[in-house]
């Protein structure tokens, strides 16, 4: 007997679903991807790092105002000391977030698609709506490191009702940085916080409420997929992605989707929607 979308994520905290995408929308989100290299910004480069995450973003206005617009983000290795680019700009960027799914056609068509909303329905979700999306790169030599992390640490709601949606748009290997989970370590609660310095005469605008947990590194198991499969991550399950030392690079999309319905959005999460511009719905369900 087969278990249900729902059973196997909360079972194991993440889902695989292979063939997700056709070719042609893979090639279509990964052309996009493209576009995005060549209209990044040629001055004030802001770098993303999870890694260095006290040095890098948590001080820039830019990353706290993303929520609602399409951002670019460097990788550390990609910029010099004083700006300039030391790479191809075909493989300079860590990401760009984190309104594709509002601001681009492209991205648009995939994150509202019925297939989008039936998973949702079949997980339960009576109110679903789209909080952010991320184009990730992962390129060669200079993909940087995600590390070890909750969802829920940056999306928090109460309850707890963050999913995430991860399309691979090129395939994924060991090498290149491919996810990695603890399976069923969603089941242990929310870890840690990333929230917004209730201290406004601070310079830092962000801040972890704890200590990095320690994961042991037997405990991850890397999943490895062919491109056009979607993976559907619990907000809770703690997963990573290592540097890429392949020559490949690692393409992929992902969006958040939280429950409006009887939830409560914490004021302290770093992305906060403008007032007049509340996250766009999936659907809702008035049965």
């Amino acid at each position: 007997m087969h278990s249900t979308l729902l059973e196997e994520l909360m079972e194991n905290g993440f889902v695989v679903i292979e063939d997700f995408l056709t070719s042609e929308e893979t090639e279509e989100l990964y052309k996009a991807g493209r576009t995005l290299c060549m209209e990044a910004p040629k001055s004030d480069r802001i770098i993303f790092s999870t890694v260095n995450s006290e040095k890098q973003q948590s001080k820039e206005s830019y990353f706290l105002e993303s929520g609602n617009k399409v951002r670019y983000f460097f990788e550390e290795g990609a910029i010099g000391e004083n700006g300039e680019l030391l790479v191809d700009p075909m493989c300079a960027l860590n990401k760009v977030g984190h309104a594709l799914h509002v601001e681009n056609d492209t991205f648009k068509k995939i994150t509202f698609s019925n297939r989008i909303k039936e998973i949702c329905w079949q997980l339960n979700y009576r109110k679903p709506a789209v909080c952010q999306s991320m184009y990730i790169y992962k390129h060669p030599g200079i993909g940087g490191e995600v590390i070890a992390h909750q969802d829920a640490w940056f999306l928090h709601t109460e309850p707890s009702t963050a999913i995430g949606f991860w399309f691979a748009l090129e395939d994924t290997t060991l090498q290149n940085g491919c996810l990695q989970f603890i399976k069923g370590s969603h089941k242990s609660g929310v870890h840690r916080r990333f929230m917004r310095n209730p201290d406004v005469t601070d310079q830092e605008f962000l801040l972890y409420d704890r200590p990095a947990p320690i994961y042991p590194t037997s405990n991850f198991i890397p999943v490895t997929v062919k491109k056009g499969t979607c993976i559907i991550i619990h907000g809770q399950v703690v997963h990573k992605s290592d540097h890429n030392r392949s020559t490949k690079s690692r393409h992929a999309y992902t969006f958040h989707v939280i429950e409006t319905d009887n939830t409560i959005y914490s004021e302290a999460n770093w992305l906060q929607p403008p007032k007049d511009e509340p996250f766009p719905l999936l659907y809702e369900r008035k049965d």
